[in-house]
């Protein structure tokens, strides 16, 4: 088979790098339970991660979902504002999201081609990966991916079909991406039964008028259809009660899909462009297990807070990146105990988008017992958050994020 070259392609091969447990999250305000979790949420670059997770998930993970940067050769902010008109982008409170920029194509290959070549050391036999990109870059990575798995081993060339308000008038609208789903062997999960869908009303009526229909084959109507390789699923922007604000945010309908058709309850479920955290928390919703990674700090965040909204289910926070967080000393007045909760400085609230507190701090890991973040709607954060356990003689420690992601770490004396 033909293989991409470029001048600068080399041989994939891992990057040493470590990984510092940062915190662990425990959402719901119920306090700690006696194991600490599986789930991780990771900060760095994906390459240095995959590459130090390696060691212990060599040929474990059962699922991967990667949605890369495009080759779209722009730059995508985030909304940080809220409940704004979204008619109105002139008036958006907008950051930094993440750069889609490279100098030239090669470059952008030089990115992709070793941490596709990772991903596949880390499925497991059975597994899969689903590729999510479109026209810019997509029949650059087919070729990568029938060298790297094989091209008997490409399952579906999925094409997810959206509408929108376009500018381009000189040709087609562009309206569609691809996901390319490839299987690391001929053993592989496909839960068929989990992803079926009705049939279309008009293909029932025909059924039930016509003896004929169908050339004599009669399908289980009740039972519904496999989908075809095309998907219609709206885009975020449509979905007001999914929408984080992060750039190329993807609906949870198109991964809950995914993610049922391709691997079971218990299952170790990847995600290493995470954006805004929809492939993990899709994931626990449907009792599986998670990794989760992202360079940006806001993609992150944006996921930790949509866990703790979203889902009970508690995971770790780590870090490829030294993050040296603002630590204060006791006795500052920005929180305050009083009986059983905390209580924010009320100058703070408008600046503020999550904060969190560890009841028995030891001066490594934060391990986070209750939380709070700032609402979609506009409306500011709960300046209090309840204690889900008496305060004693130990340390607790507070953390505050601001919407610029400074962070701020309070510690109170026993």
């Amino acid at each position: 088979m033909p293989h991409l070259t470029w001048d600068s392609k080399i041989p994939p091969k891992p990057v040493a790098a470590e990984l510092k447990l940062d915190s662990i999250i425990y959402p719901g305000g119920n306090g700690y339970p006696g194991t600490d979790p599986e789930n991780q949420l990771i900060l760095g670059d994906n390459l240095a991660v995959m590459s130090a997770l390696l060691p212990d998930y060599e040929g474990q993970i059962d699922l991967i979902y990667a949605d890369p940067p495009f080759f779209t050769n722009k730059r995508y902010p985030v909304r940080v504002g809220r409940d704004e008109d979204s008619r109105r982008p002139q008036e958006w409170e907008l950051a930094d999201g993440y750069p889609d920029h490279w100098p030239n194509v090669e470059a952008y290959l030089d990115m992709l081609y070793p941490r596709l070549a990772i991903m596949h050391r880390l499925l497991a036999t059975h597994g899969t990966l689903y590729l999510h990109l479109d026209w810019h870059a997509d029949h650059y990575a087919r070729l990568l991916l029938d060298e790297i798995f094989g091209p008997d081993r490409l399952l579906n060339e999925i094409i997810w079909v959206y509408h929108g308000p376009s500018p381009i008038r000189s040709a087609f609208n562009r309206k569609h991406d691809t996901i390319l789903a490839y299987t690391k062997s001929k053993e592989y999960t496909f839960n068929v039964d989990a992803v079926r869908e009705p049939y279309n009303p008009k293909t029932i009526k025909t059924f039930a008028s016509s003896p004929k229909a169908g050339f004599g084959k009669v399908p289980d109507l009740e039972r519904g259809k496999v989908p075809e390789d095309w998907w219609y699923f709206p885009v975020v922007a449509r979905l007001h009660n999914e929408r984080t604000g992060y750039p190329t945010q993807k609906p949870q309908a198109l991964l809950e899909r995914i993610i049922l058709a391709s691997s079971n309850p218990g299952d170790l479920v990847a995600d290493f462009f995470c954006g805004a955290g929809t492939t993990s928390l899709v994931a626990s919703q449907h009792q599986r297990r998670f990794i989760a990674n992202d360079l940006s700090w806001r993609a992150v965040h944006t996921s930790r807070t949509r866990h703790i909204a979203g889902s009970d289910t508690p995971f770790k926070m780590l870090n490829e990146i030294n993050l040296r967080p603002e630590r204060l000393s006791g006795g500052s007045n920005v929180v305050k105990l009083v009986g059983s909760q905390l209580e924010i400085e009320p100058d703070l609230v408008d600046n503020l988008d999550y904060w969190e507190v560890d009841l028995d701090w030891g001066g490594e890991v934060f391990r986070s017992a209750a939380q709070a973040a700032r609402p979609r709607k506009k409306e500011p954060i709960s300046g209090e958050l309840a204690l889900p356990e008496p305060i004693g003689e130990k340390q607790i420690a507070v953390r505050l994020v601001n919407i610029d992601g400074i962070q701020t770490q309070i510690v109170y004396p026993g």
